[in-house]
């Protein structure tokens, strides 16, 4: 029987490196060969719906990842029980043969059963094809069975690449597979192992099972001439009728340095799927793993400083330079980084990045660091172990409570805008804690810089005005900011009216308490008390000294004592009524 295969050749499906083995167990369906032979009785149009195989593991062995297979002729049969648990195929394959009749394949991940199960019988039941297998009879197509395939670890296994194949080709004729991604660096006990189905050991014209070009055998099950006659290497039975689970040794069949290997089927008679290969080869090999040493979080900011470590433990080979670094938040790669130089077998580097957060990613995320990732999920390096390049971290921002700007304060115009202002009340108003610690700043970079303090609060005189004063409140993690004005008015001035011009530094002059550069437009007149006019001055003038500078007595001698009269003009929108009164003058 000839069949041709739909698109399903045997491709890598997983690959493991590190202290891995593996092992099959399964069985068959059938009861007896499917083929006829000549002198002989046709074989029964039979089969079954169920069959056990026992696993018997090591003490040490620990199961890593466990498939199961299964096959048979139709269309296929996708929900069967193994030790009564229900399960459906996650993936198919299907060939039709030359006669237009359907075989099929089915997989399904296991591992947790097998984990949590161990050594013992395993029941596979509820494939049943004895309702389509009448027309596969006369022609021995007639055929159904499973496999688990399963791969463990055991600390005292060597470092090994191991790697698993699947899909579905068929002979007879002749067939080529290229397994690909291998990695060979020793030969010593490489093995590769075969789940084949419909192989027939009556049934042996031109049939041949060859890798790289030399000829496989496992005598006595599996002779050169007759790779695929249901046999099983694990058990050493010839009676797992219609498949086969053969182990072969080859490291005689490969070199250091391959990274491929050729297998080839003939067979001119016998029709034989292959459906899942497994290869083991010894290999040296990096382990890079990292983990994130500290994070230093900024008050107010989305900027992190990340140190962080990466490691080459438990590896068998120096990790190379130049290892890609892949920054995650929240699964969103943000940052790219390398490794700088090669790590030693148990050595390990670290650094130290700069991380600015987008803002599209929430205050509070998980930051994860991958080792070998070019951030993709894709790496560089064939290491040991692939599932520990990983490194977390929660990361919460510390954003500061948002505090409503403060009153604006006001004080009387010092002169040319200066101002003394009193803000100490706001020290304890502005505290949300009552441990917080309040500062005042004469600008937003002196804040940001934490210099220029203001040290008084009760007395600050202002350089001008309108001004800004900027708050920090500082709970000892992060701080808070807000601000106010300073602003100043024109307070009403004092007139001090009496002047004793005897040159003794007292009273000589007609002094004005906040008159001079606060009303800088201001026009003062002096008069005698006959009401003439005496003397003019205003911002640029000096005060008055008891000499006049108006009338008949301007530039002579000083006018006498007496009572005066004054006429102060503001010229301010806030004081439209001058300012009037009298003034005594004495020399004395």
């Amino acid at each position: 029987m000839t069949c041709t295969v739909q698109a399903q050749d045997i491709s890598l499906y997983q690959q493991f490196n590190g202290k891995y083995d593996f092992t099959f167990i399964g069985n068959t369906l059938n009861t007896v060969e499917n083929n006829n032979i000549d002198g002989e009785p046709a074989p029964a149009c039979s089969i079954l719906t169920s069959s056990s195989a026992i696993l018997s593991l090591s003490a040490n062995d620990v199961v890593y990842r466990a498939y199961l297979y299964w096959a048979g002729s139709g269309l296929g049969d996708f929900d069967v029980k193994l030790n009564g648990i229900s399960l459906s195929a996650q993936r198919s394959f299907n060939i039709t043969n030359s006669a237009g009749r359907p075989c099929f394949s089915a997989f399904r991940d296991i591992t947790s059963i097998i984990q949590s199960t161990g050594n013992g019988n395993y029941t596979f039941s509820d494939l049943d094809l004895t309702a389509i297998i009448d027309p596969y009879c006369p022609n021995g197509g007639n055929f159904g069975g499973w496999a688990v395939v399963i791969v463990f670890t055991n600390p005292t296994l060597a470092v090994n690449q191991l790697n698993v194949y699947d899909g579905m080709q068929g002979v007879p004729d002749t067939i080529n597979i290229t397994l690909n991604s291998l990695n060979v660096i020793d030969n010593q006990n490489a093995k590769i192992g075969f789940v084949a189905w419909e192989g027939d050991k009556n049934i042996a014209v031109n049939e041949s099972l060859t890798i790289n070009g030399m000829e496989l055998e496992n005598l006595p099950l599996n002779p050169a001439n007759n790779a695929f006659n249901g046999t099983n290497s694990i058990t050493n039975s010839d009676q797992l009728y219609n498949m086969d689970l053969d182990v072969y040794d080859i490291q005689n069949n490969i070199q250091v340095g391959d990274t491929t290997a050729e297998i080839q089927l003939t067979s001119s008679q016998d029709f034989v799927m292959i459906n899942c290969i497994v290869s083991k080869l010894n290999s040296q090999l990096p382990d890079a793993s990292i983990n994130i040493d500290g994070l230093a979080v900024a008050c107010n900011s989305r900027k992190i400083v990340a140190d962080y470590t990466v490691y080459n433990t438990n590896a068998t080979a120096q990790l190379q330079g130049g290892v890609p670094i892949a920054i995650y938040a929240n699964g969103v790669f943000i940052q790219y980084t390398e490794t700088l130089m090669p790590i030693a077998v148990n050595g390990s580097e670290s650094g130290s990045i700069s991380l600015v957060i987008p803002e599209t990613v929430a205050t509070g995320f998980e930051l994860q660091f991958v080792v070998d990732d070019v951030g993709t999920g894709q790496g560089i390096v064939i290491e040991i172990d692939e599932a520990n390049n990983s490194a977390f971290s929660k990361v919460e921002f510390v954003i500061s409570k948002a505090l409503e700007p403060l009153s604006p304060m006001i004080a009387c115009n010092a002169g040319l805008t200066k101002g003394t202002f009193n803000f100490s009340v706001y020290e304890d108003l502005i505290k949300i804690n009552p441990t917080d610690v309040v500062s005042f700043y004469p600008s937003a970079t002196d804040l940001q810089n934490h210099s220029n303090s203001i040290s008084s609060f009760s007395d600050y005189s202002a350089p001008f005005t309108p001004m800004t004063i900027f708050v920090k409140v500082d709970n000892g993690i992060c701080f808070s900011t807000t601000s106010f004005l300073l602003t100043t008015t024109n307070c009403p001035p004092t007139v001090y009216n009496y002047v004793s011009a005897n040159n003794d530094s007292k009273n000589d002059v007609f002094f004005i308490e906040g008159l001079r550069d606060i009303f800088v437009n201001f026009k003062l007149s002096i008069f005698n008390r006959w009401g003439k006019l005496i003397w003019m001055g205003d911002n640029n003038s000096p005060d008055w000294n008891g000499f006049a500078n108006k009338g008949l007595l301007i530039d002579q001698s000083a006018t006498p004592d007496g009572t005066y009269y004054y006429e102060l003009q503001l010229n301010d929108v806030s004081y439209p009524k001058p300012l009037v009164g009298f003034l005594f003058l004495t020399t004395q």
